[in-house]
């Protein structure tokens, strides 16, 4: 496997690292699928990884797995031949979401959420299949953010991500090791290191999600004021005061817990 390269490489593994000990993401003897989308991202979160477990007093697996879903020019063998030649362990599933999205998708619905929910139900189900206890996903800081205020403003939920939660099939639990790597440094190191970045090639590829590419602006102007504006964010997520919110089903947890 090629050394990383960049000034990035020591922030963003530190930054993972401590993540991986905050949340307890990785014990001793854990198999863990890698979602690889062929994304700067999903390579990051592998290479990491895998930097980290030379090094680690810990032994665990990485098992890298790639869903095709059947989108015409999608070149998964670009990203195979990057697995190979890297030396990761690896499975390409073949799928046909691409027919199922196209038959069962409402016109006013997203696509990305009909197509991210079917590879989330393939990865939990290759999770398995491969005997691994669980998933990691690429999900960076920004995404935890961007996430946290779109339920704030579009959905009036006061929630984002989790670093470490149960999935829905109670088997697999998913991580998100890249929770404090900012999506800037990402994009360097990707850069950097030459990651072979690949098009998922669905009919929406390249367009941002209208609520998000708002999240994403707001955020940008909030920075120019505010420098640290979303670590500061992020921080509010893990410092959460439940007596000074609104939510009832807390006041009476609270009041219970006081007795």
């Amino acid at each position: 496997m090629d050394l990383l390269k960049g000034k990035r490489h020591t922030r963003i593994k530190h930054e993972v690292g401590r993540a991986v000990a905050d949340f307890s993401l990785i014990q001793d003897g854990d198999r863990i699928a890698v979602g690889v989308s062929g994304g700067k991202d999903s390579y990051t979160l592998l290479h990491i990884l895998a930097e980290l477990q030379r090094r680690a007093p810990i032994k665990y697996e990485l098992v890298a797995i790639t869903i095709d879903s059947g989108y015409p020019g999608f070149r998964s063998d670009v990203i195979v031949k990057h697995l190979e030649d890297n030396g990761f362990t690896y499975h390409l599933e073949k799928s046909n979401h691409f027919e199922i999205i196209k038959e069962k998708r409402r016109p006013d619905s997203s696509y990305c959420s009909i197509c991210a929910r079917l590879k989330r139900g393939s990865l939990y189900t290759l999770a398995k299949q491969f005997g691994c206890n669980k998933l990691a996903l690429g999900h960076h800081l920004d995404d935890f953010i961007e996430t946290l205020l779109l339920n704030q403003f579009f959905v009036g939920s006061l929630k984002a991500m989790a670093p470490s939660m149960l999935a829905d099939n109670g088997e697999t639990t998913v991580i998100r090791p890249l929770v404090y790597v900012e999506e800037k440094e990402i994009i360097q190191f990707a850069r950097e290191n030459e990651f072979p970045v690949v098009c998922c090639c669905c009919p929406v590829c390249g367009t941002v999600d209208m609520q998000r590419k708002k999240m994403k602006q707001l955020l940008t102007e909030l920075q120019k004021s505010i420098p640290h504006v979303k670590r500061s964010l992020l921080r509010a997520l893990a410092n959460v005061q439940p007596r000074h919110l609104l939510d009832q089903r807390l006041r009476l947890t609270n009041q219970s817990s006081e007795r």
